[in-house]
């Protein structure tokens, strides 16, 4: 596991709460080092959606108290773009269709905006190509509309290949395991290890309900959240816990 004086990504004391409703988040603190692949596990209504929708600064929710930090900066405050542009990257859980827009326009705007590459659409056809055939993915999609009419599988694919694509420093998956089958569900989480090994210093945050994920990605440590707050942390053998007790052990 890489060591590090400060950690590449830090939430301390953050409660949160949808805006106008009830607070959800009650004190989460969570601290994740370069390289490091950490799982935060829970139950249905336990906040972790929540967690990652805030991460990334979407309007819906509301900060009341605590900071989130990444890479030495207090970016609690911050708009979402900005956040994508000094690195921080988000894999949805339900990846939104966006009719009109190619998959290879996407990632060329995106890829703009991130790092300030102005690639021709054929000079970025070329560089996705080894992705797609990684990730599975028919070379055709790179001219579809984002996410329309893609299947689960594909729609988390194609995440995964945006991840790859733009290299951010933090990736926070949100639970993209949900809807996969066991083939699929290889595919994705060799993908993610295939980023990791070409990005040793990336941090991922992984949000989970279930093990199986965890088994393909070997987390450093595992988090369990329940009722807005990190109940236990430990290392991968608490997953296996999970299976096997589910969370009645912590409520």
């Amino acid at each position: 596991m890489p060591e590090s004086d400060s950690p590449l990504f830090a939430v301390e004391n953050l409660h949160v709460r949808p805006v106008d409703a009830a607070e959800i988040l009650h004190g989460v603190d969570l601290s994740v080092g370069a390289g490091e692949l950490h799982a935060v596990m829970g139950p249905n209504g336990s906040g972790k959606s929540t967690l990652a929708g805030t991460l990334l600064g979407s309007p819906e929710f509301e900060v009341t108290e605590g900071h989130i930090l990444f890479k030495g900066d207090d970016v609690t405050d911050w708009d979402p773009d900005v956040r994508a542009k000094h690195g921080m990257f988000l894999a949805f859980q339900y990846p939104q269709e966006i009719p009109g827009v190619s998959v290879i326009n996407f990632l060329r705007q995106a890829l703009s905006a991130r790092k300030g590459i102005d690639l021709s659409v054929l000079e970025l056809r070329l560089s996705i190509m080894e992705w797609m055939e990684r990730l599975e993915m028919d070379p055709s999609f790179a001219d579809r509309y984002l996410n329309e009419g893609f299947s689960g599988g594909e729609k988390k694919r194609n995440e995964i290949l945006q991840m790859a694509i733009l290299e951010p420093d933090l990736a926070i998956l949100d639970e993209t395991d949900s809807g996969l089958d066991i083939d699929a569900l290889r595919v994705v989480a060799k993908g993610v290890r295939e980023v990791r090994a070409e990005r040793p210093e990336m941090g991922v945050v992984l949000i989970t309900h279930y093990q199986r994920l965890l088994d393909e990605l070997e987390p450093d440590r595992v988090h369990i959240l329940i009722d807005g707050r990190i109940v236990q942390s430990g290392g991968p053998e608490l997953a296996t816990r999970v299976e096997t007790e589910g969370y009645e052990a912590w409520r």
